[in-house]
């Protein structure tokens, strides 16, 4: 769909503008980072612009030479009239004079750096860490998706403050949870990796079997299989495998059928960008426990859950008892989330920022 162009100065919808953003495999890869990806086309697409995913070679960000090159070769073919966004999990392991090479200013949308995901060996994070270093430097601006990640990219990867745009994730209205019924169902979602901390999540509900609680997972068990082998050793060394239902990568359905059959959303990662799936929990009203980061402390505040040190065990079995033994607790964290919630960005608020960079010049 194409909008009508408008003189500079008049009323009316932006010029049409062109879009492209270009990442790893398949734009309906359930993750977080790519449902933002897929939301922004569509949004952007839905103001009358051109909006289009460029699938690049699925085995980013540790690309074989033969995936590096075919990559280079397909970001080299965009339009130069379109603007050229290229998603972190490539663009941090792209080489500078392969970004150089393409002869045109490049936005970077970083979700999170590759080099802070957890269980890479010290020489793979060290190696990703100089490379995205080096590729932020060539990017024309940079794009990231919470404050706390800004902070991130600038003093720890030396980005130019001046370059960095922030365009967080929307949240839409939701309807409220309808609860797992007679027994309280705990949700997580999001890939079994390591930095999402599932390990621990099942560590501390293990101590909690004096408790009534069904604990749901909804999120990729291959993206890691050592560490998907490794929850599921622990689920079963720990008695608790009645108890516990993994559902895979669910699409946006499942995902709001498992959101509504819930009653508390627990995910203590170590690291999140913004944290996606915690402000869907939000908005319908499931109190959240997450890990004491700094970008899941600006999204869930004081009292629409539970911050926790993600090591610590202890602290997030206990948050968790609280929650499945204290009706009013669970009551007051369920309102103070709803509430939370009104407040958080909307979609179309990151779409704006996206509209800001194609209808302009980008820096050269």
């Amino acid at each position: 769909m194409r909008a009508t162009s408008r003189a500079p100065g008049s009323r009316g919808p932006s010029p049409v503008a062109e879009l492209v953003i270009a990442g790893p495999g398949k734009l309906e890869t359930p993750t977080g980072g790519y449902r933002y990806d897929a939301r922004v086309l569509k949004d952007v697409s839905a103001r009358g612009h051109e909006a289009s995913w460029l699938a690049l070679p699925e085995d980013f960000p540790f690309p074989s030479a033969a995936s590096m090159e075919a990559a280079l070769a397909a970001l080299k073919g965009v339009p130069h009239d379109a603007t050229l966004v290229i998603d972190g999990l490539a663009y941090g392991a792209l080489p500078v004079e392969g970004i150089a090479a393409l002869a045109r200013p490049v936005v970077a949308l970083i979700h999170h750096p590759l080099a802070l995901e957890l269980g890479l060996a010290p020489d793979a994070a060290a190696s990703l860490a100089a490379s995205e270093r080096d590729a932020l430097a060539a990017a024309a601006l940079i794009v990231t998706t919470s404050e706390a990640t800004r902070r991130v990219l600038v003093e720890r990867f030396g980005a130019a403050e001046h370059k960095v745009r922030v365009a967080e994730p929307g949240v839409d209205p939701a309807a409220p949870t309808k609860g797992g019924g007679e027994t309280p169902v705990v949700l997580t979602v999001g890939a079994v990796v390591p930095r999402k901390n599932h390990l621990g999540l099942a560590r501390a509900l293990a101590g909690l079997r004096d408790v009534p609680w069904r604990w749901r997972i909804a999120g990729s068990l291959t993206r890691d299989l050592d560490c998907a082998t490794a929850l599921a050793d622990e689920i079963a060394r720990s008695g608790i495998e009645d108890r516990v239902e993994t559902l895979g990568a669910l699409d946006d359905d499942g995902l709001e059928a498992a959101y509504l059959a819930a009653d508390l959303f627990a995910l203590p990662s170590y690291l999140e960008g913004y944290g996606m799936a915690s402000a869907e929990a939000l908005a319908r009203g499931l109190p959240v426990i997450a890990g004491r980061d700094e970008a899941a402390a600006a999204l869930i505040g004081e009292t629409a859950g539970a911050l926790v040190d993600p090591d610590d065990f202890e602290a997030i079995a206990a948050a968790l008892r609280r929650f499945l033994t204290e009706p009013a607790a669970l009551r007051r964290a369920s309102n103070a989330a709803r509430l939370r919630a009104a407040r958080l960005p909307r979609w179309f608020q990151c779409a704006d920022v996206f509209e800001h960079l194609i209808t302009r010049p980008l820096p050269k």
